[in-house]
């Protein structure tokens, strides 16, 4: 099991124990709610049974203060008693300022209506009194509570991971610049003394089929010292050519794969297609994206790189017949260290993410694949 591997699981596992402690505030508190709105359909009968009473001791002419102070108890739930005909005979712990105003009360008994069953007063002389009411402010604002409590979670949680990610990208891209400069300065001194000894050769009659090969290899340590210094900066880029780029690229995959490897092209070398590129860099990711497809194909099939030119964008894909890749790896693959091979650092795909999105602007992912099929690997350029 690799790094990444191992990182999405923490991630998913965190997720879930985020969900399950979310679950179970909203659990707890909803059963809080309902024990609540028990007590306060409780408190509403009683203070109905209050007005009832009331009524009799009135008529009796008794002592009704237990009575009132009964009534007066309820001092949380939003209460209205009307009549048989539902006109509004009193109110009870509503806007003080907006007791007067008809259309509010009227908007306030409606909701009253929809969200709880009426309580019955039956008076002494038969008719009937109504009591609608609502759940209280302090219940709605527990009701609402692990709700609000969520989101905010969740917003530190998007806002911290935002943090955190913009973070470790620069610690990235430190890490990036350093290693390059540094592998560039490394190179540049043995590639040096290895043109100094070429020449010392060509004095000495050397065969030339030796002096050659010497050549080509020190001509390709200066392009990869000529890439890492340019990964270390911000390349320039130059309006080119992009087909003699692809094709220089793509020979020198065919120098180091076998014979049973193919390509097939949808365009020709007499096509010119102009676009602002880093010719160097983007041989690099031509050749990276090659030696993955021929490592997939286990050194046996074809390699198929299309063309699609539109006007403002031009798209390259990069087809292989090898074992393809996972949909849950489609974006792991451009992470850096992440390899199934058992050599390398796993680096080749990570170089050419970066090379195309920070470099050229441009995208680079997974357009299709289909395991033990193959993989279309897609890049989109800018030619603005």
């Amino acid at each position: 099991m690799n790094i990444y591997t191992k990182k999405q699981k923490w991630k998913l596992l965190l997720l879930i124990v985020a969900i399950l402690i979310a679950a179970a505030s909203i659990f707890i508190t909803n059963n809080l709610v309902k024990q609540l709105a028990k007590e306060e359909r409780k408190k509403v009968e009683l203070w109905a049974r209050g007005m009832r009473e009331l009524t009799v001791f009135d008529n009796r002419n008794h002592n009704d203060s237990y009575i009132l102070e009964v009534i007066k108890s309820n001092e949380t739930v939003p209460v209205i008693l009307t009549n048989k005909e539902g006109n509004i005979v009193s109110t009870r712990n509503l806007d003080p300022n907006r007791e007067n105003n008809p259309e509010y009360l009227a908007r306030q008994l409606e909701k009253m209506k929809k969200e709880n069953d009426p309580i019955e007063i039956i008076l002494l002389d038969g008719n009937k009194n109504y009591i609608y009411y609502k759940e209280s402010v302090l219940l709605t604002r527990l009701f609402y509570f692990p709700i609000i409590q969520f989101v905010v979670m969740v917003i530190f949680l998007l806002v911290a991971y935002i943090a955190f990610s913009t973070s470790r990208k620069a610690e990235q891209n430190q890490v990036w610049v350093g290693m390059s400069k540094e592998t560039a300065h490394q190179l540049g001194t043995p590639t040096s003394s290895l043109l100094a000894n070429l020449e010392l050769l060509k004095l000495k009659n050397t065969d030339p089929r030796i002096i050659e090969e010497f050549e080509k290899d020190i001509n390709r340590l200066e392009k990869i010292t000529e890439r890492f210094s340019k990964i270390g900066s911000v390349p320039k880029l130059k309006k080119q050519d992009i087909v003699p780029v692809l094709l220089n690229a793509v020979n020198y995959i065919k120098t180091r794969a076998s014979d049973k490897v193919s390509f097939q092209f949808n365009f020709s070398e007499n096509d010119h297609i102009m676009l602002p590129l880093n010719a160097s860099l983007f041989e690099w990711v031509i050749e990276n994206l090659g030696k993955n497809a021929v490592d997939s194909m286990e050194g046996v099939g074809t390699i198929h790189i299309n063309i699609d030119d539109s006007v403002q964008f031009l798209y390259i894909d990069v087809k292989d017949e090898g074992k393809g890749i996972a949909k849950s790896k489609y974006t792991t693959i451009f992470q850096p260290g992440f390899t199934t091979k058992k050599r390398g650092w796993g680096l080749g795909l990570s170089l050419s993410k970066r090379i195309i999105e920070s470099y050229h602007k441009g995208r680079i992912f997974v357009y299709h694949s289909e395991l033990n099929k193959g993989t279309i690997i897609r890049m989109v350029l800018n030619k603005g």
